[in-house]
């Protein structure tokens, strides 16, 4: 009889592996070809949402907005290539990119804004003003 020894991480890389085909099965995979980098954060009056797209024209990026979440789309093309007699190299990932944000609830839908400035793509979604004020009731 042939002893074999458990290894913990290789049982976890073959259930990631699975896990991972399984999912791929529901999803295009176009989409995932280009994920941009991403980063949040949260104002006193607003929450902010950077995106980097470097090389990407404003009017080829897409935001929907529904209920509970925001979906930022587009898509990177080879703008040249490089071909000379002795290499060929793009460094450059492109294809179509998505991004989805689940939304709080306490936004104002009605203002929220997006600039794209030097390959930075800023959404601003401003929080609802909070009318809750305390107030004293005298007895009488």
């Amino acid at each position: 009889m042939l002893l074999t020894r458990l290894d913990p991480l290789f049982e976890f890389a073959n259930m990631q592996k699975t896990l991972d085909t399984l999912t791929k099965a529901n999803t295009d995979t176009s989409i995932s070809s280009f994920a941009p980098s991403v980063n949040t954060r949260e104002g006193e009056y607003a929450y902010h949402i950077e995106i980097d797209l470097p090389g990407i024209k404003k009017e080829d990026v897409k935001i929907d907005l529904d209920d509970k979440r925001m979906t930022v789309y587009g898509e990177r093309t080879l703008k040249e290539e490089v071909k000379e007699e002795d290499y060929y190299k793009v460094e450059t990932s492109l294809g179509k990119f998505q991004r989805v944000f689940n939304l709080p609830e306490n936004i104002d839908k009605e203002n929220i804004s997006a600039t794209s400035v030097d390959g930075v793509l800023e959404i601003t979604i401003p929080k609802l003003k909070d009318n809750t004020t305390i107030k004293q009731i005298k007895v009488n």
